[in-house]
């Protein structure tokens, strides 16, 4: 019997050996020494300190920054373990909301959140990112559309003419990877650090 299970158990060995440690340190080792930046987490820093990742998106409320997606994401409620509550971009928890196109609590956010958009913008049409939520929670990035939606309110907030930050967005507008992969998008982080930069100026 020990004849049969002892080359199982050196396969066990062996096999963990090289994919549970050699495998995922030479990978670690190869990204660190071809692509530090993105290795590191892609993190972005304002004098010095880290203010967040450009892969993982924020929550910015004030009037004077873009804002984001809707993020879905939750945490356990410190007050009762049971339940979860709303924490928008909680990288821990990365999720959807798995919420079907007929649920109500759906349904009644996004009706509530097109409500606040169109009363901050009322004659443009409501790019669908700013009222759908990706599929991760995370997404740090928005269309141009979602970007130019937001011009009006983020100009007026900081006493800015549109034309210049719509400037700003268009210079923080990415273009598809490789000219065919994925759509133009702009980075909310990037984008609402060049508008402190403008403006520390």
């Amino acid at each position: 019997m020990l004849r049969q299970i002892r080359p199982a158990l050196v396969m066990i060995v062996v096999m963990t050996v090289i994919t549970g440690l050699a495998y995922p340190l030479a990978i670690t080792g190869i990204a660190e020494t071809i692509f530090p930046y993105q290795a590191q987490g892609s993190l972005i820093e304002k004098n010095g300190k880290i203010v967040g990742s450009e892969l993982i998106g924020q929550n910015f409320t004030s009037a004077k920054y873009f804002h984001g997606r809707p993020s879905a994401t939750t945490e356990p409620d410190p007050k009762d373990p049971s339940k979860t509550i709303s924490v928008p971009y909680a990288a821990d928890n990365s999720s959807g909301s798995n919420l079907g196109p007929t649920a109500k609590p759906l349904i009644d956010r996004i009706k509530d959140d097109a409500a606040k958009l169109k009363a901050e913008n009322p004659n443009t049409p409501i790019p669908v990112d700013l009222v759908t939520t990706s599929a991760s929670g995370l997404d740090p990035d928005i269309t141009p559309a979602a970007a130019a939606f937001q011009v009006p309110r983020v100009a007026k907030a900081r006493g800015l003419s549109e034309d210049r930050v719509r400037a700003l967005v268009a210079a923080a507008t990415s273009g598809r990877t490789l000219g065919i992969l994925g759509e133009p998008r702009v980075n909310v982080l990037r984008l609402n650090l060049s508008l402190d930069a403008l403006q520390g100026h």
